[in-house]
């Protein structure tokens, strides 16, 4: 066997030519190695309270590690946590959402010139979801951007490294603004119960917080934030713990006491049911070489913001250029349902998407097995050519997952969000503003 025959290609076959670095698809499989630990990452203040709540998994985000399965496989897995999520009321540790603080006189219009939306009509203790783009419009980031006071906002950033980012717009210093990250480390608690959880732990005043509404509070006399906020779909809170490497401890173990009552549990982040929603994952379904326009976030690049920010001339150009009829990228993202045996876990490949005569065309991004539907669900790029709903296409499933061995299983271009969310303004709507 030759050299070349032995190296594995990254499916040249699907068209990646509007990118620098082609999304790499190869099909590499589950490739068992164990996580080093090391002090080249960063732990969480949550990290061993994760491993004390039965963490047996994890992977690396924004340079910390990020608990990504507490239920082992034999006692149900990820869908077990998805149970509880759906049903009941869980507590995620998601310190590595790290919180990047932009205070200081010109704070707003800083702000207003990093994000695609407008910032000034973000009212102190409220929020939005928001992204930032580079000046060709690839989205570098996709934050719930929280706004503390008139002077002082807080990035709750995906996995990307964006307070140098932040702080090289700022050099030389154009605006009188203080970039700094913050002791702060958020907790998710998420579920159908978390509004009752809640009212018990904090009171009733959190009943009255509307969806990216904030409060500053205390529990077990450590000062939090809460938002009404969360990765998930379902209704839920993040409660962003300040001074973080000295309270997580107190906070952490009020949330599991008062939790107990609730049958609350800790899981890793709901991935299934984000994906349900059509809520995004940075890094997963899009990347600095995604536009907006790419991945139905046109609704984030609005038509009436008059101030300039980074990448307006770039986006504007492209929205332009599509509704002249003339598409500026290669794909789309789209929803797909398939077939293929359940999806119950995280996949490690981005699996190929073909067209109905078995010519590669695309890849999944986000795959899961929907209970609610009863079937395989998932985000995948696509040509623009291909992505109108009813478009029918084949997905490469690994063998664990095909019906009939060695066969790609039948999918469907199907409308997002696949099960709505619990939110009336949640992240997958496409409403501008």
């Amino acid at each position: 066997m030759t050299y070349q025959n032995r190296i594995h290609p990254n499916v040249p076959g699907v068209d990646q030519s509007d990118r620098t670095v082609p999304v790499n698809l190869r099909q590499s499989g589950p490739t068992p190695v164990q996580l080093l630990i090391s002090t080249r990452v960063r732990k969480s203040p949550f990290w061993h309270l994760s491993i004390e709540a039965g963490a047996w998994r994890a992977t690396v985000y924004n340079r910390m590690y990020h608990p990504r399965a507490y239920a082992r496989p034999e006692d149900g897995g990820a869908m077990a946590e998805y149970r509880a999520l759906v049903n009941g009321v869980t507590l995620w540790n998601v310190a590595v959402e790290r919180q990047i603080c932009v205070k200081g006189p010109d704070a707003e219009d800083f702000v207003n010139t990093v994000i695609t939306r407008d910032a000034t009509k973000i009212a102190p203790m409220h929020g939005k979801y928001c992204i930032l783009c580079n000046d060709k419009g690839g989205i570098l980031n996709d934050p719930v951007l929280l706004r503390l006071a008139e002077d002082e906002f807080w990035f709750s950033i995906s996995d990307s490294d964006l307070m140098l980012w932040l702080q090289g717009v700022n050099t030389p210093r154009r605006w009188d603004v203080e970039i700094n990250e913050l002791d702060v480390a958020p907790l998710q608690v998420q579920g159908p119960l978390s509004e009752d959880l809640m009212a018990d732990l904090i009171g009733d005043e959190v009943l009255d917080l509307p969806y990216y509404g904030m409060m500053e509070t205390e529990i077990e006399g450590c000062p939090v934030v809460i938002s009404q906020t969360g990765f998930s779909g379902e209704k839920g809170y993040e409660v962003y713990v300040r001074n973080a490497t000295e309270t997580a401890e107190p906070v952490w173990y009020a949330v599991r006491g008062i939790g107990a009552r609730y049958g609350l549990r800790v899981i890793a982040p709901g991935h299934h049911r984000r994906i349900a929603a059509g809520i995004l994952s940075w890094g997963q379904d899009m990347d600095s070489e995604t536009s907006p326009f790419q991945v139905n976030l046109a609704y984030q690049v609005p038509r009436k913001k008059t101030a300039d920010y980074i990448g307006k001339a770039a986006l504007e150009r492209q929205r332009t250029q599509i509704e002249a009829g003339h598409y500026p990228f290669e794909l789309k993202l789209v929803g797909l349902k398939m077939g293929g045996l359940p999806i119950t876990d995280y996949a490690p490949d981005f699996w190929l998407v073909c067209d109905e005569g078995e010519t590669r065309c695309g890849y999944v991004t986000s795959p899961w097995y929907s209970p609610d539907l009863g079937q395989n669900i998932a985000l995948a790029y696509v040509p623009w050519g291909k992505s109108t709903i009813g478009t029918r296409l084949k997905v490469e499933l690994p063998e664990m997952y095909q019906e009939t061995s060695g066969k790609s299983v039948d999918a469907i271009v199907s409308e997002v969000p696949f099960v709505p969310s619990a939110h009336p303004s949640a992240r997958e709507q496409r409403k501008a503003g």
